[in-house]
């Protein structure tokens, strides 16, 4: 496929993820009130959407290797399809968590399966131009949708955010069954034997050329999908944001990762991936910093919440396609499953700072000025290490 429709496929299968989180971003209090749950089982649900979102790349990216892109991922994108419409009906929140593991478990095939489309077809720079491309259209969907998610609570129902997302996961079926091309070409293919495939994970895991990139990805993602899961509670439950308001704040998220991707793009023209991940880590230790001060002197204002939301996000632009493509860049023989452990690594950041927020810290401020910091320290350690040892990548 050509690199624009391949970023533009890639781009919308990635972007359900996002969107899984910040549509019903604005509801999640009105969920937990309706349901009868608590807080910490309000954020359950995103503990459970991340840990069948990582483990199932797992799955994803071996399946993908043998049997191509396109057939594996219509069928992953229909099992998000029900678990959307599992949420839509749930009447508890035990259903509610069921709905969202199969939301995981399905849109697991975006990140894993458009990174090894991009590395079946490209490499070096080009790749990582196409990556920095689709996450500018990942932009799209979460600049909407927490305005949307308020717009449907001022309506009527959170019911109707997760038949939203069950239309959104038709329409990807129906593109990459009409618009995509198969870029895994049968002779390429590998046989799917458990052995195998631990063999491959193994080899990635013991491999310090994709290791170091994938974990600089686990914790710099995992800090966004971190707050993700926390700003709710802070910002409508602490601060007093009504969802609409809610949905204003992110707007400052969502224009700081257009901007980032946008200077992203133009400055990859002339730097090297490991220019880019320097520039981002520069913005990392800014917004890791924010996060530790700004909301202790500042606990009411939303500017000091949003700010280091806004310096992270610009981290991201750089960080991500430059991390991605440097991870992958030996293993085009198993891009599949090379996509699929970088994706488990991401979403598997956000299990990991979910899991830190629920359990360690008594509420969701304090969960966030303790856990980002940490985050933005170990992702700067991580890198530079990296960067000292493998000085061209």
């Amino acid at each position: 496929m050509s690199s624009r429709r391949t970023a533009i496929i890639g781009g919308l299968m990635v972007t359900t993820g996002p969107l899984s989180l910040t549509l019903y971003g604005p509801a999640l209090p009105s969920i937990v009130a309706d349901l009868g749950a608590t807080d910490a089982g309000g954020k359950l649900t995103m503990t459970v959407y991340f840990a069948a979102f990582a483990i199932s790349q797992l799955l994803c990216g071996p399946l993908s290797d043998r049997f191509g892109r396109r057939w594996v991922g219509m069928a992953f994108f229909a099992i998000y399809v029900l678990g959307s419409l599992v949420c839509a009906l749930a009447p508890t929140l035990e259903m509610l968590l069921l709905g969202r593991l199969l939301q995981g478990l399905g849109v697991s095939a975006g990140v894993a399966l458009s990174r090894a489309m991009v590395r079946d077809q490209f490499v070096g720079m080009d790749a990582i131009r196409i990556l920095t491309m689709v996450n500018l259209i990942l932009t799209v969907a979460p600049a909407v949708a927490p305005t949307l998610g308020s717009v449907m609570l001022f309506l009527g129902s959170w019911h109707l955010m997760f038949v939203i997302m069950a239309g959104f996961g038709l329409a990807v079926i129906a593109l990459l069954g009409l618009g995509a091309r198969e870029t895994l070409p049968a002779e390429a293919r590998v046989p799917l034997h458990p052995r195998r495939v631990l063999t491959n994970y193994g080899r990635l895991l013991a491999a310090p050329d994709f290791l170091m990139p994938a974990l600089v990805l686990a914790l710099s993602f995992g800090g966004f999908y971190g707050f993700a899961a926390l700003l709710p509670f802070i910002l409508i439950d602490q601060i007093g944001l009504t969802p609409f308001q809610f949905a204003m704040a992110m707007l400052i998220q969502t224009a700081s990762f257009i901007t980032g991707n946008i200077i992203a793009g133009r400055m990859a023209r002339r730097l090297d991936g490991p220019a880019l991940i320097l520039m981002g880590l520069g913005f990392l230790a800014l917004g890791g910093a924010g996060f530790a001060i700004a909301p202790r002197l500042y606990p009411d204002a939303v500017l000091a919440t949003m700010l280091p939301v806004s310096l992270w996000m610009l981290a991201l632009a750089a960080i991500g396609p430059s991390a991605t493509a440097s991870a992958m860049a030996r293993y085009g023989h198993i891009a599949g499953a090379a996509g699929a452990m970088t994706g488990f690594f991401q979403m598997g950041g956000g299990f990991f700072a979910s899991v830190l927020a629920i359990a360690l810290f008594p509420d969701a401020r304090t969960a966030m000025v303790s856990v980002l910091p940490a985050l933005a320290v170990l992702a700067i350690i991580v890198a530079l290490w990296h960067r000292r040892r493998y000085p061209g990548q």
